[in-house]
């Protein structure tokens, strides 16, 4: 259970090698992500999760893309209180993007551009609108089991020494500077969920969408781990759905991008979105963040609720050259003002006929 004077919810990802030396190290948002053994190589290249939080208990799914030729790899989560682990829904992320989908919308434009006729033979313009031991007193093994593609271990340490201690002789790396900062969650007495992957089909690399994890913990207030990641070497980008009984939104940027809020709004969850957060009505907030400098990165996202529910769906605008009948208004428009004004031309020389042959001869 969790104190007041804790801060929940923490959770980061830390991707170590498996085995033998650590080779040229690739860190990736969420999780410092290491090159496995054998000079192969891991990246991940977007973390989403999605975090259900009512009050008294928080629960995350995390879900990484990842690149590279890996068939093996790691990290270890730290969690400020005793955690569950299982597997999540696959089908979670792709209902939540389809019900945060941006609303598309067509708007006209008069004049030619650049790809429309008679400039170019074709093309239109689109423009977009504001889219995660044994041996060792110090270390105690709480559980371990198999999920997945996962190899599972919730651990507890007194002592960040004798934590990587155990990680090196499980087949974990750990280098000094993450050492140093998994310490201050030492001294808080988190406990930690150890995390192999391995694919149950031999030969497979670890590569595009993994499995997700479902993480629970009691937490009375929300945070979403980040801290960490300013260890990332190249750019990273985060996803998070929060779901909650109010639109929440970070405290602070943490050295990133300014966080931009693509979605909020009243969802009643049904398939897996119900399996996770039950059918009553919960207020969905979509967020997603860029880091172009990770090393930035000077916290953990601390959310808090809005002073009002507004609700928000991004719009994506298609401009498109106006027509009528296959053909553009411009120059139809252009081509009746010629006309009229050749009419017109004609008319008044007609007119000025007509008054010179009916001019009356001086005397």
């Amino acid at each position: 259970m969790w104190t007041k004077r804790r801060i929940p919810a923490l959770l980061f990802a830390l991707f170590l090698t498996q085995a033998g030396a650590l080779i040229s190290p690739a860190y990736a948002c969420g999780c410092g992500a290491m090159v496995p053994g054998d000079a192969a190589r891991i990246g991940v290249d977007r973390e989403a999760s999605v975090v259900r939080w009512d009050g008294r208990t928080e629960e995350i799914v995390m879900r990484f893309t990842v690149g590279g030729d890996a068939r093996e790899a790691a990290w270890i989560m730290p969690v400020p209180g005793r955690a569950t682990v299982r597997l999540g829904d696959a089908g979670l992320f792709p209902e939540l993007a389809d019900l945060t989908r941006p609303e598309h919308r067509t708007r006209g434009y008069f004049w030619p551009r650049d790809k429309d006729w008679p400039f170019s033979s074709g093309g239109r313009d689109t423009v977009g609108g504001a889219a995660p031991g044994a041996g060792n007193p110090s270390v105690g093994v709480v559980g371990r089991e198999r999920l997945g593609d996962f190899d599972v271990a919730r651990l507890t340490a007194t002592d960040p020494d004798a934590l990587r201690s155990w990680l090196e002789s499980n087949g974990f790396e750990l280098p000094d500077r993450l050492a140093t900062e998994v310490k201050p969650y030492v001294d808080q007495r988190w406990e930690y969920v150890a995390v192999r992957l391995a694919p149950k089909e031999p030969g497979r690399t670890l590569r595009g969408d993994l499995d997700p994890l479902r993480i629970s913990f009691d937490s009375d207030r929300l945070v979403y781990p980040m801290r960490l990641s300013r260890m990332a070497r190249t750019p990273q980008s985060l996803g998070l759905y929060v779901l909650a009984a109010h639109r929440m939104e970070p405290r602070s940027p943490i050295g990133g991008a300014t966080p931009e809020v693509t979605f909020a709004g009243t969802v009643t969850p049904e398939g897996p979105l119900a399996e996770l957060a039950g059918t009553a009505p919960l207020f969905l907030t979509a967020i997603e963040q860029r880091f172009p400098r990770p090393e930035r990165i000077d916290g953990d996202h601390e959310l808090r609720a809005t002073a009002e529910d507004t609700p928000y769906r991004r719009i994506v605008h298609h401009d498109e050259l106006l027509t009528a009948g296959g053909v553009p208004v411009w120059l139809l428009t252009v081509a009746g003002a010629l006309t009229a004004a050749v009419a017109a031309t004609a008319a008044l020389l007609r007119r000025r006929r007509t008054r010179a042959g009916t001019a009356v001869p001086q005397g």
